[in-house]
């Protein structure tokens, strides 16, 4: 397993406490096959990871641009949800860095982009806690604000549940319903995964610390699928 120093040297981070450095990348399902280890799981800051990074998104937005609430809302949607994250963790190589359990290591898919996008988030609580708001605020308009041109260029930023909802209706004359698959975790850190049906017919699956997040990120994957529409 690679020492997080280097991720950190190569991220241009120092930090000062370096079992938050440790932390921010093990995973639950590590300390379940490691319990006599004395480390610590990433959920607490990832938690604390997601409030900062809203927070930082949230200022950018509304100093930069004086554009209605809804608007600006998408907005930072589209620049914090977990494809996005894991996206970016990948850009930035925490794959290589992630501590998980055996059975995990074997995931791909939607379920090693929640782990990245999750760890992603960890990493921003780490900064926060070990350098302050400021090294955070630079480094998340380094590595998650500058998307935010190609958002609006390209409209990512569209509500997918309201585009598909428009669309079910419009060639099934029904309206897409959501349910939800699974749930984990504390109630201070819930996990999701959705589905969504036109219909019977599940079209679309995603994942969110929300239910609402996690609905629209499978709304976002019905509407991947040319053959629907």
């Amino acid at each position: 397993m690679d020492d997080p120093k280097e991720f950190a040297d190569k991220m241009g981070l120092s930090f000062t406490d370096p079992n938050i450095l440790q932390q921010l990348f093990i995973h639950r399902s590590y300390i379940n096959e490691h319990r006599s280890s004395g480390l610590a799981h990433n959920e607490r800051l990832e938690f604390l990871g997601d409030a900062v990074l809203e927070l930082a998104v949230t200022e950018h937005l509304f100093n930069k641009y004086d554009r209605p609430e809804g608007e600006m809302t998408a907005w930072r949607s589209a620049l914090v949800k977990g494809e996005s994250l894991s996206t970016e963790a990948k850009r930035i190589g925490m794959e290589d860095f992630l501590k998980v359990s055996r059975g995990e290591a074997k995931n791909t898919g939607k379920a090693r982009d929640l782990i990245l996008a999750n760890a992603f988030e960890a990493l921003l609580g780490a900064i926060y806690l070990d350098q302050g708001y400021d090294v955070v605020k630079k480094f998340v308009a380094e590595h998650i604000i500058y998307k935010l041109e190609d958002i609006l260029e390209n409209n990512h930023f569209i509500d997918a549940k309201s585009s598909l909802q428009e669309l079910s209706q419009e060639k099934y004359s029904i309206t897409p319903t959501y349910e939800t698959v699974i749930e984990t975790g504390p109630d201070h850190n819930k996990k999701f995964i959705v589905a969504v049906l036109i219909g019977k017919k599940k079209v679309g699956e995603g994942d969110g610390n929300s239910k609402q997040k996690a609905q629209i990120a499978a709304a976002a994957n019905a509407l991947e699928n040319k053959e629907l529409f």
